[in-house]
């Protein structure tokens, strides 16, 4: 059965996302007093949008790598064994499992595999828009969010602070801003 859902311009097609104009970022609490924020610079997105919104489906690799949070020496340390394992680890990938709508706006379901390990990672996602682009193409904008725990993953590295609390905060929050181009 098809669920009637109203989405102005909605097209059904096969996107990827425009690197210029797509951005995957994250934040994490640092000395339990403020934020830490970086992203990655290369990354693959696929987003399949269906006749029934509720059968599109994303995957995505991420080039842990590619890990940028405008400081080199906290990327090599993020890169290392403490933390991300770029090297035995070399990618981040996410494929959903299902499409829902709920009273905020939708939820894409999905499976993240980081660090060897693969967990249930919901994204809460807001649909921006399709356009035409001016060069004759389509284009479709989502912004989308979640959290999750280094810990479900393995990435378990705890400095406790002197006054209580640890160096890194085991939430990770991840932000998307995509921007997609409809594949011809």
């Amino acid at each position: 059965m098809t669920v009637a859902v109203a989405i102005p311009g909605y097209l059904v097609g096969t996107w990827k996302a425009d690197p210029a104009h797509s951005e995957i970022g994250f934040s994490v609490r640092h000395l339990m007093i403020s934020r830490v924020r970086g992203r990655f610079t290369w990354y693959d997105v696929t987003i399949v949008t269906s006749p029934d919104p509720l059968e599109s489906s994303v995957t995505a690799s991420i080039d842990l790598a590619s890990i940028d949070t405008g400081n080199e020496p906290r990327d090599n340390h993020l890169r290392s064994a403490d933390y991300l394992e770029a090297e035995k680890y070399p990618t981040m990938s996410y494929r959903s499992s299902g499409v829902r709508r709920t009273a905020e706006g939708w939820v894409v379901d999905g499976e993240l595999t980081l660090h060897g390990v693969t967990r249930s990672v919901p994204l809460d996602v807001e649909v921006g828009g399709f356009s035409p682009d001016p060069f004759g193409g389509q284009r479709v904008g989502f912004t989308a969010t979640a959290q999750f725990s280094r810990r479900d993953f393995g990435i378990d590295l705890t400095v406790p602070l002197d006054g209580g609390g640890v160096a890194v905060g085991d939430q990770v929050s991840i932000s998307l801003e995509i921007q997609a181009v409809l594949q011809k």
